[in-house]
């Protein structure tokens, strides 16, 4: 096996994400697996640079893991013809313009999402790219999650039949931050720094539905701040200016629609922080992080709606649990891998950034239609 180093600019690993799934779950664990194996005899070792505008915090993390390079410059790391590849994890506000340099420097780019504060910063980065001729990939986590990827088998396994509805809950309560501390950044809830639940969540959905059951092809939503004033990270209160809570309606290519609430500010009753119940005409799902039911038409119950007595049968022990069948890794590690053999080794990557601008186009128009108090259509888009 011959070794291959390559040094990869890490920005934003100070913050809760890039630090815990990306730095920690996903680079770091594979140094701790022995590096990753090309399958061509080569074994990558990614060396990652962080970077950031604390340099005390890089430090303090870099020393607590053994790394030897950070950096608050990142014109400096961009310049050095040692690095590859650039990651960004930064607050959305700063991203598009970090990643535009990035690729004018020639660094292949793979990046959180949003990509951009707007549809027309996403695709003016997915068109540098094209143009400069780097690799460019955009972290779409959740459909590496275990829960998923069986609810993605069902769907390449004609399960359903004919997918007639898609429901998804996903949320939990963030303290305002007054007398518990918030489990989210204050800039989360503040417009102008680019923060709000459409923007950090219908981007997630877009890709979601995009792959398991068909493009987006209009959206109705209406988003709405639920919790108006905040306290942030020094107990000072603040106004909360962005979204916390948005329902959304989805027609999707084919006739299935699909109807996702996203919400900050709702207290969980559901096995899990995000779920997905599908129907189909020949079966239904529901699908967690980790676990997937299914419920198949020869095995549905006939339920009689009676409001005069009560329940007698327990609905959710009539559903099915969906096995494993296989070991789950990580979801960010597993993309990181992915996007790492599609940079060296040249294998197949399509969750690139004009994928992460259809992201970007969903949210722009899902708060429009919610602006506007209208269905709004969805476009494709190309470079």
């Amino acid at each position: 096996m011959t070794r291959k180093t390559v040094r990869i600019a890490m920005n934003g690993v100070t913050g809760r994400m890039g630090y815990r799934q990306h730095l920690v779950r996903s680079i770091l664990a594979l140094r701790e697996q022995g590096g990753l194996d090309l399958g061509d005899g080569t074994v990558l070792w990614p060396e990652p640079v962080l970077l950031g505008r604390r340099e005390h915090a890089l430090r303090e993390i870099a020393e607590r893991h053994g790394l030897d390079h950070v950096s608050t410059d990142l014109d400096a790391v961009l310049a050095d013809p040692d690095i590859d590849l650039y990651f960004d994890a930064q607050v959305t506000s700063a991203r598009a313009e970090a990643l535009t340099k990035a690729i004018a420097a020639g660094k292949h780019v793979y990046t959180e999402k949003p990509t951009a504060t707007g549809l027309d910063g996403a695709l003016a980065l997915a068109r540098l790219a094209h143009d400069k001729g780097v690799k460019h990939g955009v972290v779409q986590d959740k459909i590496f999650l275990p829960g998923l990827l069986k609810l993605k088998r069902l769907v390449d396994g004609g399960f359903f039949g004919r997918i007639l509805s898609v429901r998804g809950e996903f949320g939990y309560w963030v303290f305002e931050g007054d007398w518990q501390p918030a489990q989210r950044p204050s800039w989360n809830y503040r417009a102008e720094d680019g923060g709000g639940i459409v923007v950090d969540m219908f981007p997630h959905w877009e890709y979601v539905l995009h792959e398991l059951f068909g493009r987006v092809t209009s959206v109705q939503a209406l988003a709405t701040t639920h919790i108006p004033q905040r306290w942030d990270e020094q107990g000072k209160p603040y106004d909360a200016t962005a979204d916390d809570a948005a329902y959304g309606i989805f027609e999707l290519e084919g006739g299935a629609v699909a109807q996702i609430n996203s919400s900050w500010a709702v207290r969980v009753h559901r096995d899990e922080l995000v779920e997905f119940q599908v129907d189909g005409t020949e079966g239904s799902a529901v699908a967690g992080l980790r676990t997937c039911r299914v419920q198949h038409r020869s095995a549905t119950p006939k339920p009689v709606w009676n409001p005069d007595l009560p329940a007698t049968e327990v609905f959710r022990d009539q559903w099915q649990e969906v096995p494993d069948n296989t070991g789950f890794d990580n979801g960010f590690k597993a993309q990181w891998e992915l996007f790492l053999k599609h940079v060296y080794a040249g294998a197949p990557y399509h969750w690139d950034l004009l994928a992460g601008a259809r992201g970007v186009q969903l949210a722009e128009l899902g708060l429009r239609s919610s602006a506007e108090g209208r269905r709004i259509d969805v476009p494709e888009i190309a470079l």
